[in-house]
């Protein structure tokens, strides 16, 4: 009730508060924050954040025109110069700010309006892989599926395309199609980019899972991972890490690297957690995913792997 009343309040007194700060410091809200907040998650969220709580009426069409272009994913190639040179211009005007006199503010709302839109197209790209059925009569799939044994097991031949060896990389049965059901090929892309883009991390992963004591399923728990990462990416919450990380237009390699971060770091974790055995993986996973939302909070955090090999 006391949080509901101060929220009413906020909002009651935000244009006023808005109309004293233009005032008394001859700059809009969008220049205060690009003129007094650092680059990355600080800048970018108070934009957004100034921006979908714009009254303007230019400003709402803004936003429902750039929505549009990101949800059909259409922030390609010259469009996307385009339509970020496009948004500033009328952000700027709307604003009444001469571009000539501020032109370090142009280049900071393009930035940010980068990092806003390309998060939304990157959710639209990563739902279509998630979405996207392993389907293997399609030999695009298969030959994926072929290539995560050979970055996994390099130097043993896979016997058949049915088999029971499919479980020394972590999954359930004979077939591994089955086990991408709830990430699509979502699942399988994010265990191929560790595999080939971190070798020794993933290697040094996989050897933990067959840990007598401490072992679990490779691959489940990689795609168990992935569907932290997205549902991360889709509430928002990753929001702070990607727009600290990204320069430029946040890419697919952004997520993949984001779910690397995960699974390496989760492995970390399980092993100190000392499990009794594989029934506590929902618990520990729970427990680590609390962990990860927390940091998340910080507007500062940038996860990267720091690999350092350990023996158990």
């Amino acid at each position: 009730m006391f949080r509901s009343f101060w929220t009413f309040l906020y909002w009651i007194l935000r244009p006023f508060v808005k109309w004293f700060l233009r005032k008394t410091t001859k700059l809009c809200e969008l220049q205060r924050i690009c003129y007094g907040e650092r680059v990355g998650a600080c800048r970018t969220l108070g934009v957004e954040f100034s921006l979908y709580h714009s009254r303007s009426k230019e400003i709402k069409q803004l936003i429902e025109y750039l929505n549009r272009t990101s949800d059909t994913v259409s922030f390609t190639g010259s469009n996307q110069e385009y339509v970020v040179q496009y948004a500033v211009h009328t952000i700027m005007q709307v604003k009444n700010i001469k571009p000539q006199i501020h032109p370090q503010l142009g280049k900071s709302l393009s930035t940010c309006i980068e990092h806003i839109w390309g998060y939304k197209q990157l959710i639209q790209e990563i739902e279509a892989l998630r979405t996207t059925t392993y389907d293997s009569s399609k030999e695009e799939h298969e030959q994926k599926l072929l290539a995560l044994w050979n970055f996994l097991m390099p130097k043993v031949p896979l016997e058949a395309r049915i088999t029971k060896q499919w479980q020394d990389i972590g999954f359930q049965g004979d077939d591994p199609k089955t086990d991408f059901r709830g990430m699509g090929l979502l699942g399988l892309e994010n265990l191929i980019y560790f595999a080939r883009e971190y070798p020794g991390a993933a290697q040094h992963v996989l050897s933990h899972s067959h840990h007598p004591q401490y072992g679990y399923a490779f691959a489940i728990v990689g795609i168990n991972l992935t569907s932290m990462a997205y549902y991360l990416l889709k509430d928002g919450s990753a929001k702070t890490h990607v727009y600290n990380v990204c320069n430029k237009f946040p890419t697919m390699k952004v997520f993949h690297q984001f779910y690397c971060y995960l699974f390496y770091e989760f492995d970390r974790f399980w092993i100190e957690s000392k499990p009794r055995n594989v029934m506590d993986f929902t618990f520990i996973k729970d427990k680590f995913e609390k962990c990860i939302r927390l940091s998340l909070v910080n507007p500062s955090t940038v996860f990267r792997i720091n690999i350092s090999i350990d023996n158990i």
